[in-house]
């Protein structure tokens, strides 16, 4: 079965298509400059107290804003939520820590892996191209066979990537179980909880008012806006769309990094910016998930959308 771009089916697809890639692309830049923004955090409570700090305001701030009410919740949307949480403190302190060691672009780009891994095993047709093109600009923006990059950043760069994976999954199903940004009052809090238990015993003892204040900020820029644009694009896009599109993020993370922490590209890792934006646009373009909240399907299996042409 197929059905042609004219068609008002398919438009409403595209133009969902095109709010979940808008949501992603803005949760990007805000991730992205959150993380350069922690630098100057790490230069005082290490990565690991950077991401805490975080954590713990965006988990408080969800509280008060949502107030949520555990009996309101199916018992899979509190297993999705916790698991998230988990996940979600996890992708936080591993990609913090490779920060610490690595270029921001370079972290964001293996870090992309883990998206990229999504996209290749969920994606259909041009799908998987796109994330092969992606994977082709990652390669020009890591250059491994430079031999300079930092083996213990890569390690839990790579460690963010899986959890990253993980995340998309998990936040694709908690934004279908439940409305609005409720998922989040779930996942933040224990992600919140999870770094105490790992990060906060050996940084509290360095916290001061303006250290505080500090966390508050960025809480705010990082996780809780880009998170909730996130759990909201995901219900607009496949996750093989959406892991693809991330592809975008290494990309911004190398601007971000040359305007605001001096990190100069060379010619190879541009390149690389070139074609990671190119297969993000491509995405966007074969992405936007049904009317039932799934990739497209007809009565006889997968439905394939062509154009008019």
């Amino acid at each position: 079965m197929d059905v042609n771009e004219t068609s008002p089916f398919n438009g409403g697809m595209r133009t969902s298509s095109r709010t979940g890639a808008a949501m992603a692309v803005t949760s990007m830049l805000c991730v992205q400059l959150g993380v350069a923004a922690s630098v100057g955090l790490i230069d005082q409570v290490g990565p690991e107290g950077a991401a805490w700090l975080r954590l713990l305001w965006a988990g408080a701030i969800i509280l008060v804003l949502v107030r949520p009410r555990p009996s309101s919740f199916s018992p899979q949307a509190l297993r999705a939520g916790v698991a998230l949480g988990i996940v979600t403190a996890g992708l936080t302190l591993l990609f913090m820590a490779a920060v610490a060691r690595l270029p921001l672009g370079t972290a964001s780009a293996l870090e992309f892996l883990g998206p990229l891994g999504v996209a290749v095993v969920h994606s259909r047709g041009r799908g998987r191209w796109w994330a092969g093109l992606a994977a082709l600009g990652v390669l020009c923006l890591t250059q491994p066979w430079a031999g300079s990059v930092d083996p213990v950043g890569v390690a839990f760069a790579l460690a963010a990537a899986a959890c990253w994976a993980a995340y998309i999954l998990l936040t694709q199903r908690v934004g279908d179980e439940v409305s609005g940004v409720a998922g989040l009052s779930i996942s933040l809090p224990v992600a919140a909880v999870v770094a105490t238990v790992v990060a906060g015993p050996s940084v509290v003892g360095d916290l001061t008012p303006t250290l505080l204040l500090a966390g508050l900020g960025l809480a705010i820029l990082l996780p809780l806006v880009p998170f909730s644009l996130e759990l909201l694009a995901l219900r607009r896009l496949t996750t093989g769309a959406f892991g693809t599109l991330m592809a975008l993020e290494p990309a911004i993370a190398l601007g971000i990094g040359l305007v605001v922490l001096h990190q100069v590209p060379n010619a190879l890792g541009v390149l690389g910016i070139g074609l990671v934006v190119l297969a993000g646009i491509g995405a966007e373009r074969d992405g936007a998930r049904d009317d039932h909240g799934s990739d497209p399907v007809g009565p006889d299996g997968p439905l394939v959308i062509t154009s008019s042409a």
